[in-house]
């Protein structure tokens, strides 16, 4: 069962942006780590972003650095990812995900979202 909830996504042309949006209400209080994953059909899952509780360390895929930011407001329990650039070969259902332990713990990515459809096409 989901624990994060996640809105955005959608149908792009290339060239064109999107957000994402995940709601980490039902963490409120822990100090967890975010981070979007993307899985395209008949791929591995990769790491796309990765931001610290505080903000300050942020981590990017070589596959869509320069082209995507994560951002997020511990007020709100909210994380973004921005988009922008975006190719056909970003197609993919998109995850945000907590990591209880620091984004540096691969393996403790241990709560997420619904996933969301992210297409890019003309």
């Amino acid at each position: 069962q989901a624990q994060l909830v996640q809105s955005g996504g959608g149908l792009v042309q290339p060239g064109g942006s999107l957000r994402l949006s995940c709601d980490a209400s039902a963490r409120a209080g822990s100090r967890d780590a975010m981070g979007w994953f993307r899985q395209a059909p008949g791929k591995e899952r990769e790491r796309v972003a990765a931001i610290s509780w505080s903000g300050e360390s942020t981590h990017y895929a070589d596959s869509m650095k320069d082209r995507v930011t994560i951002s997020r407001d511990n007020t709100k329990n909210m994380v973004y990812l921005e988009m922008k650039n975006l190719k056909p070969e970003d197609t993919a259902v998109y995850y945000c995900a907590a990591n209880p332990s620091g984004m540096g713990y691969v393996n403790r990515w241990n709560y997420w979202g619904q996933g969301t459809q992210v297409t890019v096409s003309s």
